[in-house]
């Protein structure tokens, strides 16, 4: 279950990131230039937040070996 959440994660971090940037581009004119920025935040920010989220279960399971 906790990986279907992972995949909620990604999507909305992306799809956050990419709708921000054309708001942002829509207020400053700079198109396409804060749409890939924003991309690249979301991008980003999935990452870290799935490595954060699945650190524990690799460590359970590190744990679980030497034992």
């Amino acid at each position: 279950m906790r990986l279907v959440g992972v995949g909620w994660y990604i999507g909305v971090c992306i799809i956050l990131g990419v709708w921000g940037g054309l708001k942002l581009d829509e207020k400053f004119h700079t198109t396409p230039i804060l749409v890939i920025v924003g991309l690249l935040a979301g991008i980003s920010l999935a990452f870290y937040g799935v490595y954060r989220m699945i650190l524990p279960n690799i460590n359970k399971r590190q744990n679980k070996g030497k034992n």
